[in-house]
């Protein structure tokens, strides 16, 4: 069997960043996703998953039969997503792996003077003596989420290679444009097959979450008036000082660098423009139902006031983009609980929390697919400092194999 860190190696070096200025429709948002998606369906023909395939929105699907007396056995799926983050490149070509990893700060090599410091990432500690795979301070590494999309592979291959192991029939999911909120927008469900399923997206080794923020996004459209500024008095409007107004509106204690657990927060996370035009982009988040209505009111309120100030000027698109799974999945937990006891088979202390973001699993609990969120082992997930210990990701496989086992001797 192939290691599967020369799988991981393999797909973090495709540039697969999906586009944020994607507004939807045909997917993937864009093409070069599909050059992972496509090698992906190769290999899972090379090893034996005949029906794998790509559709013309960019989902991988493929199944493996139920072992001979685990027909009836519940159908269980796993998931992961081809695209990175679009907040750094992402072709990660030269990444570095430090074998017995020494505790100390890491340099990377590929910026001068840039440190991966245990200071400012302390969880560093936790993996000493590990083998750690880093960027070179150039790319994302692309842990979120190929760590996931390896993990099933070796999975995969590990149950064709051992046709002796019984499982009732699995099912794959690899997805595009997760990161930006799109990953299931034409997942069918049906055709998928599941009756539950798992994304392997998480974070740190032991991570299991099955409660989520609920999720809306924000653009903002600011028309200003431009005037000469040596006769600018009571004329000139300057959207960039505008977008600077409403933003001060909103709450500055309730930004992602001052919250955690279950706090929620906006994001602004683009503004550009001139004195004439301007845009911003913010992302609300809460995993409280009631205070997320009530956060996209807040921003509501916000370009009302600076309306009232200037005239209509500034135009809001408010969407909402997933909701809290918990709702969705309790009422099925002992997926949840599976989860657990597979963990703990693999000496894995699971750390059951919120997750502060989402996943394509988020969504799918509320098509009808009850789907956790199982870790896969990366860190500092959607930046340069991004990490990940390669027995995390050996371990997430072991959980995978773990699971096709409980659901196949509890129902047999």
């Amino acid at each position: 069997m192939e290691k599967i860190l020369d799988k991981f190696l393999r797909y973090i070096a495709i540039d697969t960043q999906s586009d944020e200025s994607f507004e939807g429709g045909q997917q993937p948002s864009a093409q070069r996703e599909l050059d992972l998606s496509r090698l992906l369906v190769e290999e899972l023909h090379a090893l034996g998953v005949k029906n794998a395939s790509l559709d013309e929105n960019g989902y991988v699907m493929a199944s493996i039969p139920a072992t001979k007396g685990c027909e009836k056995v519940p159908v269980v799926g796993f998931i992961a997503h081809v695209d990175t983050s679009p907040d750094a490149p992402g072709a990660c070509t030269n990444p570095q792996i430090i074998p017995n990893y020494d505790g100390k700060d890491i340099a990377l090599r590929g910026v001068p003077g840039l440190l991966l410091k245990v200071a400012e990432f302390p969880e560093l500690a936790d993996y000493k003596g590990q083998t750690l795979i880093t960027t070179d301070g150039t790319t994302l590494l692309g842990a979120d989420d190929k760590a996931g999309v390896a993990e099933i592979m070796c999975a995969v291959e590990y149950l064709l290679a051992h046709p002796e192991v019984p499982h009732g029939k699995l099912c794959i999911g690899f997805t595009p444009d997760e990161e930006i909120g799109c990953g299931v927008d034409h997942f069918d469900v049906a055709r998928f097959g599941a009756d539950y399923a798992y994304t392997m997206d998480g974070g740190a080794v032991g991570e299991l979450e099955y409660e989520n923020f609920n999720a809306a996004s924000a653009k903002l459209r600011i028309q200003g008036r431009n005037v000469h500024p040596g006769y600018a008095k009571d004329k000139m409007i300057n959207a960039l000082h505008v977008a600077h107004e409403l933003d001060a509106q909103l709450p500055a204690g309730e930004r992602p660098e001052h919250t955690e657990g279950y706090e929620g927060f906006f994001h602004l996370t683009n503004l550009r423009g001139t004195v004439e035009q301007a845009e911003m982009s913010y992302i609300i988040r809460d995993h409280d139902r009631a205070r997320f209505e009530q956060r996209k009111e807040q921003m509501s309120a916000a370009v009302a006031e600076i309306n009232r100030r200037y005239g209509e000027i500034v135009a809001l698109e408010l969407k909402d983009q997933y909701y809290n799974m918990r709702e969705a999945v309790e009422p099925h937990y002992h997926v949840v609980e599976k989860a657990i006891q597979a963990m703990e088979m693999a000496g894995i202390k699971p750390k059951v929390q919120p997750i502060r973001g989402g996943t394509d699993g988020a969504r799918l609990s509320f098509m009808g697919l009850p789907c956790p969120n199982i870790f896969a082992g990366g860190l500092n997930f959607h930046g340069k400092m991004e990490f990940v210990p390669l027995e995390s990701m050996e371990k997430a496989t072991e959980v995978i194999l773990n699971l096709v086992r409980l659901y196949t001797e509890v129902n047999v």
